[in-house]
């Protein structure tokens, strides 16, 4: 069966990612639809899937992790407009079976994603 996960890396702490916002939308033509929110562990990531069952299908999705509020939280001193705030990973899924992994690698300036397994 098909499913959706997640995990987030602190790169500038050098540890995982908790209490970090994530919102799931499906993108239809130029509208989200919200389909989850989660709150990351304190392994970083998502405890249960965000997409599974009958609302696992093909199609367009978006991910909005909440990187600025995590820092500030943290302490990390952000410019009023932090230059990440919300860090937006637009993403296919194409295959209606399959476990897609989406990892967050992120710090205050920078981001990187793959598809993970």
């Amino acid at each position: 069966m098909g499913r959706l996960t997640t995990h987030v890396l602190d790169a500038a702490h050098g540890c995982p990612g908790s209490s970090i916002k994530v919102e799931l939308y499906r993108v239809e033509g130029q509208q989200l639809e919200l389909v989850n929110t989660a709150l990351t562990n304190s392994d970083g990531r998502v405890d249960a899937p965000l997409l599974q069952g009958d609302d696992y299908r093909t199609g367009v999705y978006q991910l909005q992790f909440s990187a600025g509020d995590y820092y500030r939280a943290r302490g990390v001193q952000l410019p009023a407009q932090a230059f990440l705030d919300v860090v937006v990973l637009r993403f296919g899924i194409d295959e209606s079976q399959e476990h897609y992994h989406v990892p967050l690698l992120i710090s205050p300036y920078s981001y990187s994603t793959y598809r993970g397994s």
